[in-house]
C-alpha cells in the first residue's frame, strides 16, 4: 500500500512556530529559537514530507527556512496574500496560529510549489543592505519633500536630517560595493548584467540580491516570480484586460525602471518598445512588455554568461 504523501504548514510568530501535518492531521508547537528549531528539524526529518510550506512573515521566517534548507528539507516560502485568498475560499473565516499554519499546509498541498534554492548568508546579507539603501533613498525623497513646504526654522532641521541620511546611503553603498568585490561570483553576474544598456549598478544588485534564481528559470518562469507575466479576466465571450501583479514587487520596479532608461539607450529594445506603440499599444502596455523583454533578455545572459554585446552582435 502505497505511503500517503504528507504536506507540512508552519505559521511563524516571533516566540512560537505552529505546525500543522496534512494526511496526518497532525499539530504540534515549538519555540522559535535555537532548541525549538533543531527539535523540529528532527521531528520534520522522521515525517519526510513532501514539501514544507512557511508564510512569509516579515523576516521572522527566515532562520527557520535556512535551519530547513540546511537539513535537506523541502522547505519553501509561499505568498501569505495567496494563502490567505485560498482560506477564504474554503471558507475559514477564523483566524488563529493552528488554523493559519492548517490553512498553509493544504495550500501547498493543493498547489505543490516548486522547491527553489534558498539565499545562502551572503545573499541574504546583500539583499538586506540593498533593501536598507531602498528605505534611506525614500526617507530621503521624504524629507525633500517636506522641506519644498517647510518655514525656515524648520528646513534647518530638514537640512540636518539629510546630511545623516546621505552619510548613512554612502556607508550603505561601501558596504555593498564591498561586497560585491570580494565574490568573484556576484562580480561576474554584475558583470554580464550591467552589460546590457539600460541596467546600471542599482538595477544590477537588486536582481543578484534579490533574484537569485535569474538564469535557472525559463523565461515564463521568470516573469511570473517577478509578477511580469500577465494574467487575463475571461468569463464565457467577455474578455477583460490583462493584468500584472503578485511576485517580487521590488525586482519588477527596479525592471520597469530599467525599461524606462533602456527604450531610450537600448537599439533592441527601444525598437521593441516603438513598434508596440506604432502598434496602438498604451505607453504603459509598452513598457511593461519591454520590461518583461528585458528581464527575458538578462535571463538568457546570466544562463548563458555571454555579455550583452556579443549575444547581439
Amino acid at each position: 500500500m502505497e505511503a500517503t504523501a504528507l504536506f507540512v504548514g508552519i505559521d511563524v510568530s516571533k516566540d512560537r512556530l505552529d505546525v500543522h501535518v496534512h494526511g496526518r492531521d497532525e499539530w504540534f508547537d515549538v519555540p522559535r529559537d535555537t532548541e525549538g528549531i533543531a527539535a523540529l528539524v528532527e521531528r520534520l526529518r522522521a515525517l519526510t514530507p513532501q514539501i514544507i510550506g512557511i508564510e512569509a512573515t516579515g523576516g521572522f521566517e527566515n532562520v527557520v527556512v535556512a535551519s530547513l534548507a540546511v537539513a535537506g528539507l523541502p522547505v519553501v516560502v509561499v505568498n501569505p496574500a495567496q494563502v490567505r485568498a485560498f482560506a477564504n475560499a474554503l471558507g475559514k473565516r477564523a483566524k488563529t496560529d493552528a488554523i493559519d499554519a492548517a490553512v498553509i499546509a493544504r495550500f501547498v498541498a493543493a498547489t505543490q510549489p516548486e522547491i527553489r534554492p534558498v539565499k545562502d548568508e551572503e545573499t541574504r546579507l546583500l539583499a538586506d543592505l540593498v533593501a536598507r539603501r531602498r528605505q534611506i533613498l525614500a526617507m530621503i525623497k521624504a524629507e525633500n519633500q517636506r522641506r519644498a513646504n517647510a518655514p525656515p526654522r524648520m528646513q534647518k532641521s530638514i537640512d540636518r536630517l539629510l546630511k545623516a541620511l546621505g552619510r548613512e546611503i554612502d556607508s550603505v553603498n561601501g558596504d555593498i560595493d564591498t561586497g560585491i568585490r570580494n565574490s568573484a561570483l556576484w562580480r561576474e553576474k554584475e558583470n554580464l548584467l550591467r552589460s546590457v544598456p539600460g541596467v546600471g549598478p542599482t538595477i544590477a544588485r537588486t536582481l543578484i540580491a534579490e533574484l537569485p534564481e535569474l538564469g535557472t528559470l525559463d523565461r515564463r518562469a521568470v516573469a511570473s516570480l517577478v509578477g511580469l507575466a500577465p494574467w487575463t479576466r475571461q468569463s464565457g465571450r467577455w474578455r477583460g484586460k490583462s493584468f500584472i501583479g503578485g511576485g517580487r514587487a521590488n525586482v519588477r520596479s527596479a525592471l520597469f525602471m530599467g525599461a524606462l532608461v533602456a527604450a531610450r539607450h537600448n537599439p533592441v529594445l527601444r525598437e521593441f518598445r516603438n513598434r508596440l506603440v506604432a502598434q496602438g499599444k498604451p505607453k504603459i502596455v509598452a513598457i511593461v512588455a519591454t520590461a518583461r523583454k528585458l528581464l527575458t533578455m538578462l535571463n538568457a545572459i546570466i544562463r548563458d554568461k555571454t555579455p550583452w554585446q556579443k549575444q547581439n552582435a
